[in-house]
């Protein structure tokens, strides 16, 4: 794993590390073509270049956020963005992460992508990719 993210990782409350290292140790097991790195102050992995999945410590707890999720069609996904096409789930307890739904969560992130890469070069405007 990155050792940034590792820091990371040490920088959080006792009760949120074993939180951040599962959701990290899923997210790699599974995309595999990826890179990782703190970007904007927390983890985040990209697919050339366009970031995909990424969590951060937030009031009501971890947050996992993908950034098209809004389209991959889970329930789970609750949390919305109003201006772009994310969607997340929050976090309190390590035991509340299913391997089986993030796992899937996470190969959709591979399927359905839109291009936040090119975003400011298009003015803010979103375009699928794929």
């Amino acid at each position: 794993m990155n050792t940034v993210i590792l820091e990371y990782h040490n920088r959080q409350a006792p009760a949120d590390q074993p939180i951040c290292g599962r959701l990290a140790e899923l997210i790699e097991e599974t995309l595999l073509n990826s890179e990782s790195k703190v970007w904007h102050g927390h983890p985040v992995w990209f697919l050339d270049g366009n970031p995909i999945v990424g969590y951060s410590r937030q009031k009501a707890g971890i947050r996992l956020m993908f950034w098209s999720g809004a389209d991959f069609g889970e329930e789970a996904l609750n949390v919305r963005g109003e201006k772009f096409r994310d969607a997340s789930v929050f976090y309190k307890e390590v035991t509340e992460i299913d391997a089986t739904d993030l796992k899937r969560w996470l190969e959709k992130s591979v399927e359905i992508q839109w291009d936040y890469k090119n975003i400011v070069k298009r003015k803010g405007k979103l375009e699928r990719l794929k």
